[in-house]
Formats: structure tokens, sequence, C-alpha cells
């Protein structure tokens, strides 16, 4: 089995009595893009600068590539590129000086390899020109390519869409989807925006209050049987106390002339006769698929994210 690119054991962190990051234990393996969701101060931004070192650990550990943050931070370091919160760098320079002037700080990073970044984010265009005169989803594509100059097995992203329009949202995904599939990269992000990370992400660890809550397939999500039924109706009262009886109650509601039924979408046949052969007259009836936003807020009771 391959082994996984980073690994979560436990990862804790504590301010005085008060548990920020509450054990969190997790996997991500090579080449997946592992989002980060939770509502307002659920600890996802503390469990990242962990992971890269900014804050200490209390209890735990973080291990990139087998090698524990804690005790070999520069080893750890060498396999991870980050940007954490916005990335910086020197509006005064060109982009290529820039990439230039942060490859120093690596070794065994060639000028062909600058290029090759340039070209594989769609930079080769602007890439002379002082980043001053940059878009700030050129800048974040400018980010992305200072960070993985060196190769790194991880990639960790804090709200990288924050500011974006819907054009450079869409380009950041496409990049992040080219560096998993060509560069083997593993890429965490963190987001507010459910809707991208339902575009973008693989998987998606849902933490609240500090804790795990649950990670989703985002192909799990998609193909989920469990599906939302919208029955629209003529008599929604009648159809309600018809579907009661043949449904789990706790699954349906009512609104106006409109009910929902969470249920397999093979149920929608059954509903249908079940309806027509009780004089009821239909006026829709049609499957919805749980987003991810939907299952978001069933699981942490309605929170918004942030």
């Amino acid at each position: 089995m391959t082994e996984a690119v980073l690994q979560l054991r436990n990862l804790t962190k504590r301010i005085g009595t008060r548990k920020i990051v509450d054990n969190l234990t997790f996997d991500v393996p090579p080449g997946e893009i592992f989002g980060f969701l939770g509502p307002n101060g659920a600890g996802k931004t503390t469990t990242i600068r962990m992971i890269v070192g900014l804050i200490s650990i209390s209890k735990g550990e973080a291990l990139i590539k087998g090698i524990s943050v804690s005790k070999h931070f520069e080893l750890a370091m060498t396999h991870v590129g980050a940007i954490v919160e916005n990335p910086e760098m020197y509006k005064f320079l060109t982009g290529y000086q820039n990439l230039v002037h942060y490859a120093r700080r690596h070794s065994g990073v060639t000028k062909e390899r600058i290029n090759e970044v340039v070209n594989m984010l769609g930079l080769q265009n602007r890439i002379h020109e002082k980043v001053k005169r940059y878009s700030l989803g050129m800048r974040q594509r400018l980010g992305v390519a200072q960070a993985i100059l060196h190769r790194p097995s991880l990639l960790i992203l804090d709200e990288p869409t924050n500011g974006l329009d819907p054009a450079g949202i869409r380009e950041l995904r496409d990049y992040l989807r080219k560096l998993t599939r060509e560069e083997g990269i593993s890429v965490i992000v963190s987001s507010h925006l459910l809707s991208e990370m339902e575009l973008m992400c693989d998987r998606v660890a849902i933490i609240q209050s500090g804790k795990l809550i649950d990670i989703q397939s985002i192909n799990e999500v998609r193909n989920s049987a469990q599906t939302k039924i919208v029955i629209e109706v003529e008599d929604a009262h009648a159809a309600y106390e018809l579907l009661a009886s043949a449904f789990d109650p706790s699954r349906l509601s009512l609104s106006g002339d409109r009910i929902e039924l969470t249920a397999d979408k093979s149920a929608v046949p059954t509903i249908t006769k079940l309806l027509v052969s009780s004089d009821i007259d239909v006026m829709g009836i049609y499957a919805e698929q749980k987003s991810l936003e939907d299952q978001f807020l069933e699981l942490t009771g309605g929170e918004m994210v942030v």
C-alpha cells in the first residue's frame, strides 16, 4: 500500500484549558485533493498552522512522508509547499524574478524547472511583467508556482479562492487538477466555498469544535443512493398524509404545495402510482441529489461555514 503523504495522529492544540483542535486523525494519500471544511472557530486554520510549523503541537503528531513535523521540522518541510492566507511576493519585481529569488531558498531548482512551472500554471505570457500589475488570480497562480518549485509532495492552500472571480476560481481548480495528475502532488485546500470544494476535491474532511465529524468522498456524495425527492401536488396535505403512511414520516417535510422525501430515487414510480391511484393530482415529481452543502448542514446542525 502506498504510504500517505500526510498523516495526522491525535493532533491536538490547547490554549489554556480550551482545546482548539481535538485529537484529529486522518491520512491524505498521494495525488489527492483533500478539502478541509468547518464552521466558524472549528480549528481548520489552526490545524494547517500546526502542520506547517507556524504554531506548536500540544499533543499527537503530524507526519509528512513519514517524517515527524515536531521532531524533524526542517526535513519534513522539504516535502511541503504552502500558502497560508495570501501569497507573499515582491510587487516591484517581475513574476520571473520572484520565482528566481524563491528558487534560491531550495537546492536543485534549475531554470528549466522554473520555466516548466511557469508553463504548467499558464503564466508564460505575463511572467516578465511586474507583479504589481497582476490581477489577484495571477498572483494566486504565481504563489502556487512558488510553492511547487522544489517539487513538494504536499501543497497546502489556505482559502486559495478568496477574492477570485468565477473565472479565476475555475482556472485555479483546473491547475490544481493538473498538478495532482502531472506532478503527483497531494493538495490540502481550506475553503468556505462549499460549491467549489465539491467541484475541486476528491475527499472532504468536516470538523466542528476542533473534532473530526466526518470524511466524505465527493464521488460517494454524488453517487449517494439517498436523494431528495420533490413532489408538487394539488392537495399537499392529503398527499402528505398518504405518503406518511407509506414512508418514514421523519423523512418527509411539507411546505406549501411542495413535499420533500429523502429516499432512494427508485421510489419515484411507487410514489407516483400511490398518488395517482388516490386521485391526487401530481403537478411534478423529481429527484434532487443531496449536495455537499446539504450534507454539511445536516452534519453540523445547520452551522454556517467560514
